[in-house]
């Protein structure tokens, strides 16, 4: 696999110190600890967080973040709860964002970053999985369901960065603008609030929150970031060849979702279901009702079905 380009902290040991430190806030606010596994693939090291990884009896699912982000942003609240049901979950901290694996990525328009997906997997011990992406990580989930299929049980996509070009609307350039311009708590808070989340349905706890300004002034202040951003797949996504779900909120700036949804149905001839959650913001996957909405349709299907 070709390295395209690599991302890194700027102060490797004092910003990974500082990372971990955030861990273990989340961990002590969860009340639970997050099982680590480092894993080799052709990317470097790659990070792994894990819940009940060792009970085989359970199915497993294999979460992809956003741009920007951690896996453990699906975990803020306790929210992977909102499952409903206990599963072998595998948080992979995708190589080139602001996370402790290695900062190499390859072409972003190439398939590698499935064929990666599919090593991570393979290290991992799982022959087959569910896997769920936010964003960025929803384009990781397609190329994956491209490269193979035969490795996803379900894919469940979060208002995916691959089904549409990146929004060139003002508000939504000023506000991803904003805090990277002018790198401020406030700014990211302003940014938060107009397009990541949408309140006073779509919101985190005060803590969440505080949180989560705090990892994204981390990203954008100690993180050289080389790492393409995600594109519109296009007739590439005609190639998936597995089962796809796609969960949209109605008030995601970035990649505003009927469009999506329309793109969604013209190319992917797997697509299983759309489902819409009116006043939700791009940061889907810390809504409580579309983890739900996963749990439900992965205990639906080991019924036998395809809808919840």
């Amino acid at each position: 696999m070709k390295i395209k380009h690599k991302s890194a902290f700027k102060s490797p040991a004092e910003d990974l110190a500082w990372f971990a430190d955030w861990v273990n806030q989340l961990e002590l606010a969860n009340g639970r600890k997050y099982e680590s596994k480092v894993i080799t693939t052709s990317l470097g090291k790659t990070q792994i967080w894990g819940l009940n990884t060792n009970d085989r009896s359970l199915e497993a699912l294999v979460i992809f973040p956003g741009a920007r982000t951690t896996s453990l942003f699906w975990d803020f609240d306790s929210g992977l709860d909102n499952l409903k049901h206990p599963m072998r979950i595998f948080m992979v901290e995708t190589n080139g964002l602001p996370n402790p694996s290695d900062g190499n990525t390859p072409d972003i328009r190439s398939l590698d970053y499935g064929y990666w997906a599919a090593e991570v997997m393979d290290q991992l011990g799982l022959d087959k999985a569910y896997v769920a992406g936010g964003s960025f990580g929803g384009l990781i989930c397609m190329k994956l369901a491209i490269t193979n299929p035969e490795k996803i049980k379900a894919a469940f996509i979060l208002n995916p960065g691959c089904l549409q070009p990146f929004s060139m609307k003002w508000d939504n350039l000023y506000y991803n603008l904003l805090p990277i311009i002018s790198p401020k708590p406030a700014n990211v808070l302003k940014f938060l609030d107009k397009a990541v989340f949408h309140k006073p349905n779509h919101q985190l706890s005060t803590f969440a929150e505080h949180m989560l300004v705090n990892y994204e002034m981390l990203a954008i202040t100690r993180y050289k970031d080389n790492t393409q951003k995600p594109y519109f797949m296009g007739k590439q996504l005609a190639d998936v060849k597995a089962d796809t779900y796609l969960l949209e909120g109605d008030k995601d700036l970035l990649f505003p979702f009927q469009k999506s949804i329309d793109n969604a149905r013209r190319y992917i001839s797997t697509l299983v279901d759309v489902k819409v959650f009116e006043g939700v913001g791009h940061g889907i996957e810390t809504y409580d009702a579309a983890i739900q909405y996963i749990g439900s349709v992965i205990h639906s299907r080991l019924k036998g079905h395809q809808h919840p």
